[in-house]
């Protein structure tokens, strides 16, 4: 009897101990799959027009505002180039010299001919004085003393020449150093030591890092349409400028039948990355008209694929859709795939995950 007593005890005591694991397992089970049917709670937006403005894009180019071609005043051969393309240069500093001999000789010539101007006025100074006193004491005529203040003021004319000839040629002398005519950056060299340097053929282009601009060419057949700096920016990457100044051409290319536009940036901010000859987009805005515009956020891209999550019975279906101009904060053009009041999920990325539900 007591055998059969401790086999019913320990039969109680297993039933239970499966009884529990089967509701723990049962509960556990229920909590797994009640969390994974809740999802991410989304806000949501309705598909509308909004009047935005239509926006023209147009190639424009980087340029420096002060931008020289340097040459040299002297013909010779260049005897030194101390700078390359891309070196930083101050104000005064010399760049590059010019075989400067024949000059050196100008110098010389013009300062003997000024000694002997120099010479020849101090005799006939010592002589019209002589000629002043015998004028006095009555031994010559009027007409010698006027010859002799004649003959002075003939040698100070020409001793005022020496001079004159004397400072050009040392001017001249200072031509066999190109200088940099203020801060800059050499933009390109165009000789090489040895080189024959003559006037007007240039030797370096030399531009000032600030300010700079961009020009725009616009067609002269619509010069009744030409744009306001209000409506204007300039795309540079993923960065927007505003330009501050914008000066039009009074007249058009005869070739390219275009009106040059230049549009002052500033000195500040994204544009000071900006370098001379660099290509950017400028974005002129046009009329207002009313279009269909979805937020970035709601915007899935996968490859070639464009699509937006649109709410469904309180879950979300994925849309394939066309897109058309971004028009920054205020949305993406939807062309095709949605009608007016579609409400989309604003954050594509949540809109995807499982579970997820609209916002209430």
């Amino acid at each position: 009897m007591k055998k059969r007593f401790v086999n019913a005890s320990r039969r109680s005591l297993l039933n239970a101990t499966l009884a529990v694991g089967l509701g723990l397992g049962v509960t556990s089970s229920f909590s797994q799959t009640t969390a994974a049917a809740v999802g991410p709670a989304v806000k949501v937006v309705a598909i509308g027009q909004k009047s935005v403005a239509n926006y023209s894009d147009i190639d424009g180019v980087v340029e420096a505002v002060m931008q020289s071609t340097l040459s040299s005043q002297i013909p010779g051969r260049v005897l030194s180039l101390n700078v390359k393309a891309g070196d930083r240069v101050k104000a005064g500093q010399v760049l590059a010299t010019i075989d400067d001999r024949e000059t050196q000789t100008g110098v010389l010539r013009s300062q003997a001919q000024l000694q002997q101007s120099d010479a020849e006025l101090r005799q006939l100074q010592i002589a019209l004085k002589r000629t002043q006193e015998l004028k006095t004491q009555g031994f010559v005529s009027s007409a010698a003393l006027d010859l002799a203040e004649a003959q002075y003021k003939a040698a100070q004319a020409g001793r005022d020449s020496a001079g004159a000839a004397s400072a050009q040629a040392k001017v001249t002398q200072t031509f066999s150093k190109i200088t940099a005519p203020y801060d800059a950056w050499v933009l390109e060299t165009s000789v090489q030591a040895g080189d024959l340097a003559m006037p007007g053929k240039p030797l370096m282009t030399v531009y000032a890092p600030q300010p700079l601009r961009v020009v725009v060419q616009w067609p002269a057949s619509q010069k009744n349409a030409l744009p306001k700096l209000n409506d204007i920016q300039i795309q540079s990457g993923t960065e927007t400028i505003k330009p501050v100044a914008m000066q039009i051409m009074p007249n058009a290319d005869g070739i390219s039948q275009t009106i040059g536009i230049k549009l002052d940036l500033p000195r500040t901010g994204v544009a000071v990355n900006a370098s001379p000859g660099q290509q950017v987009q400028v974005r002129i805005a046009g009329a207002l008209q009313a279009k269909g515009l979805a937020p970035k956020s709601a915007i899935l891209r996968r490859g070639e694929i464009t699509a937006v999550y649109v709410a469904q019975d309180n879950g979300f279906a994925m849309k394939l859709v066309r897109l058309g101009a971004d028009h920054g904060s205020a949305g993406v053009e939807i062309w095709a795939g949605l009608k007016d009041g579609d409400l989309i999920a604003v954050d594509a990325v949540q809109a995807g995950m499982r579970g997820a539900h609209v916002a209430k």
